[in-house]
């Protein structure tokens, strides 16, 4: 056996023991009251903490248990909707208004949206080393050049590890502002290295929302619409916090509890944002919709796409796992607020775009879906989240799906900011270390020579 083969045998057996020894019988953690997934048996989320940025709410508790209702979710006590609302009635670009909001706490008048606007563009530019070492990473994955950037920049901080109310300020408000520039010019280096395509980089222009200056730095000038860019800030604002308890803030919350450095904790939300059953589900939809597009040959037929999401049930198609992506929510149970105000936007850009047949058979795979799962599962309530659509909003835009889970963590990085400011700030506050309970068996050690 040659040393390689040696080495290759050795990983299996360490594998085949992991195996063995992470098996655990489902019904020990409702005898020994242990709550899974810090999950209620009813399906809500264990109190863990207190929180003034966000809530999410998706039913009512009453004497006689918990009722469904319209989700809403609420921004320092403001409902979204009404945010949006008011934005959209001037027609103007949002995100910055809600990054101040979430921030501070408190709604900024026009002089004050103003000069935070030109701070973060301000802040916008990356320190000449962090583009020269995104020019030379290379790497198949946006979210890990991401991660890795936002590391570097402790280095390039003079006063890293200070966690004083000021200094945290300053940092979120750069995180805000660079992670647009590091993702636009991460993909264009992925573009060139993957694809051989023509490398641009394209500094951010003053006076243009985030939203606009992303679009720019990413495609160039002339290559998106003015609708493109408020549908883009619109998703920003939707994907911008969604509560304390969501994987990626609390694991923020968690790290930032240690009292470790901005960066350490904000890169490890960026890796929990990645995967596929957080912010990377928009992807898994977008392939699961590629799938349907080719095997539903009339799209206005609900009996044949009925037919095409059984077998995805039943784990006989698509990717075998009997998940129809994009349908259901921890939380939401009669609608996602975040859904129904991205679905008015997405109609208007479908109808620019030339597109509205597809969304149409979106709509009708929503529809379908989640009447299919309410009869299948008669006591959970369903409801399409919004990575059921936001992926085909990105492709409408014209954005790769390289960058939808970046943009994400684009989005998310003004919650995670609010909620490690808060973690660090609040008086009383402890490590967060919740408990696990061992069951395996005692044991007395063996001599090596007697194994």
């Amino acid at each position: 056996m040659t040393i390689q083969s040696k080495k290759e045998y050795l990983i299996y057996r360490l594998a085949d023991g992991m195996r063995s020894h992470t098996k655990m019988d489902p019904e020990l953690f409702k005898k020994l009251d242990v709550k899974r997934g810090l999950r209620n048996e009813d399906g809500t989320g264990v109190l863990v903490g207190l929180t003034n940025i966000g809530n999410v709410v998706g039913y009512e508790r009453r004497e006689d248990g918990l009722h469904p209702i319209e989700g809403k979710l609420y921004f320092r006590g403001y409902e979204v909707a009404d945010i949006v609302k008011a934005i959209r009635q001037e027609e103007r670009f949002g995100f910055e208004e809600v990054a101040y909001l979430l921030l501070s706490g408190e709604l900024p008048d026009r002089e004050q949206l103003k000069s935070f606007r030109d701070l973060l563009y301000d802040n916008m530019s990356l320190d000449k080393k962090t583009l020269l070492h995104i020019i030379e990473m290379e790497g198949h994955n946006v979210m890990n050049i991401l991660e890795r950037s936002v590391l570097e920049m402790y280095t390039f901080d003079d006063n890293p590890d200070d966690i004083s109310p000021d200094n945290l300020m300053r940092q979120s408000i750069e995180l805000i502002s660079k992670l647009p520039t590091v993702i636009c010019y991460a993909y264009n280096m992925l573009r060139r290295n993957e694809y051989n395509r023509s490398l641009h980089i394209r500094d951010a222009k003053p006076g243009r929302s985030i939203a606009e200056n992303f679009l720019y730095m990413l495609k160039g000038t002339g290559k998106y619409t003015r609708l493109d860019a408020l549908t883009l800030d619109l998703l920003l604002i939707l994907h911008s916090e969604h509560g304390g308890g969501n994987n990626s803030t609390f694991t923020v919350r968690v790290t930032s509890s240690t009292a470790t450095d901005t960066y350490s904790s904000i890169a490890a939300g960026i890796g929990s944002l990645k995967g596929g059953k957080h912010g990377g589900a928009n992807l898994k939809v977008s392939a699961m919709l590629d799938y349907l597009r080719e095997q539903v040959k009339d799209w206005e037929d609900e009996a044949e796409i009925e037919e095409v999401l059984t077998g995805i049930l039943n784990k006989e198609r698509f990717d075998g796992t009997g998940l129809i992506y994009g349908i259901g929510h921890a939380v939401y149970t009669l609608s996602d607020p975040r859904t129904v105000l991205l679905i008015d936007m997405a109609s208007k850009l479908a109808e620019e775009k030339g597109r509205t047949r597809e969304f149409e058979f979106m709509k009708k795979i929503d529809k379908v879906a989640v009447r299919m799962l309410s009869a299948k599962y008669p006591t959970k309530n369903y409801c399409a989240n919004v990575d059921f659509y936001s992926g085909f909003v990105y492709d409408m835009i014209g954005i790769p799906r390289d960058i939808y889970t970046p943009l994400f963590a684009m989005a998310r990085i003004v919650g995670w900011c609010a909620h490690r400011n808060e973690e660090l700030g609040f008086t009383g506050r402890r490590i967060i270390r919740p408990a696990y309970r061992c069951i395996t068996e005692e044991k007395k050690y063996v001599d090596i020579d007697r194994r």
